[in-house]
């Protein structure tokens, strides 16, 4: 889309040619010169003006061309940004640390994240000692889920489903391209800024400046719910699990809605979520064939020990400030 204000690129010739074209001989000769000298002064005008604004068209037009060319970052900008997004979340979230429960949700996420990628992402899970219902992805392979969502998954599978789903969201790298969108916004209030100041004087300027910054933890689309629901199957199945857990739990989140609203905000949130979306999910599910479904895993007693261990463990100190 071009951005160029059209005041920007205006010579002021058509005014001008029009003064020019149409002195007839009608005039006496005495007026001539007065004719010729406004002339010259407004073609001096508009060349001083021209002039003036040079420098505003040069710095907008660099960051609209700027904003144009954000692009989503490398692996490698993915990976630095997850690490220090990630250290800061391990200092201000209480995170268990039970030896045996910090393997056992790094397995099940591994062997899930082993067939979604192979871009050798630093893939980590832990699990979040608070009791709200809530999962959530960090560029990098940074996974976190909350030990209120592991109480309410009746086994392995609808567990691992809500993993996956997170999991689909750094492949898929939704957040690394909100963050992208955040940027070209942010390029284009900079380029506002220096056309019209007032603009930022007001602080709407600063707030879209800021924006890509926020974009990280910004409530994800639609679209984006969608693909990850459809790529989560995928990795499920892929690692043997059964994929009818995703849609067992989505229904067990929307049920906990109508009883517990408050309990559950945090996932709604950030995973926008209707039954529409569950029968999409089983649609999905339905291209796979029983055959393969009557093969994968539902549940482990593996599963079943971790659930009851965590149960038992005490809640973790909160995390410092």
């Amino acid at each position: 889309m071009n951005r160029s204000p059209n005041w920007m690129t205006n010579n002021w010739t058509g005014p001008m040619m029009r003064i020019h074209e149409s002195p007839t001989t009608t005039h006496e000769p005495a007026l001539r010169p007065t004719l010729n000298m406004r002339l010259n002064m407004r073609r001096s005008s508009a060349r001083a003006m021209r002039n003036s604004r040079a420098p505003v068209r040069f710095i907008a037009g660099a960051l609209t061309a700027l904003a144009a060319t954000a692009c989503v970052a490398s692996t490698q900008k993915e990976l630095e940004l997850g690490a220090n997004y990630a250290a800061q979340i391990d200092q201000q979230l209480p995170l268990v640390r039970d030896p045996e429960i910090v393997r056992y949700i790094n397995v099940l996420g591994d062997s899930i994240a082993r067939v979604s990628d192979n871009r050798n992402l630093a893939w980590k899970f832990s699990v979040v000692d608070q009791m709200d219902i809530n999962a959530f992805a960090v560029p990098g392979g940074y996974i976190y889920v909350n030990r209120g969502l592991i109480d309410r998954a009746a086994n392995m599978s609808e567990l691992a489903g809500v993993m996956a789903h997170e999991i689909a969201h750094v492949t898929r790298r939704h957040s690394m391209k909100q963050m992208a969108k955040g940027q070209q916004a942010s390029y284009g209030a900079m380029g506002l800024c220096v056309a019209f100041p007032s603009f930022c004087n007001s602080g709407a300027g600063n707030a879209a400046i800021q924006y890509g910054g926020g974009a990280l933890f910004a409530k994800f689309s639609r679209n984006d719910e969608s693909e990850a629901d459809e790529y989560g199957v995928t990795y499920v199945t892929r690692a043997g699990i059964d994929p009818r857990g995703m849609p067992a739990m989505f229904r067990t989140l929307l049920a906990e809605r109508k009883t517990n609203p408050g309990g559950i905000s945090a996932w709604f949130a950030s995973h926008p979520m209707e039954e529409d979306r569950v029968a999409s999910t089983e649609a999905e599910i339905a291209k796979i064939s029983p055959v393969i479904l009557r093969t994968l895993s539902k549940d482990t007693p593996a599963y079943q020990r971790f659930k009851a261990r965590l149960a038992t463990l005490p809640k973790s100190p909160a995390a410092r400030r």
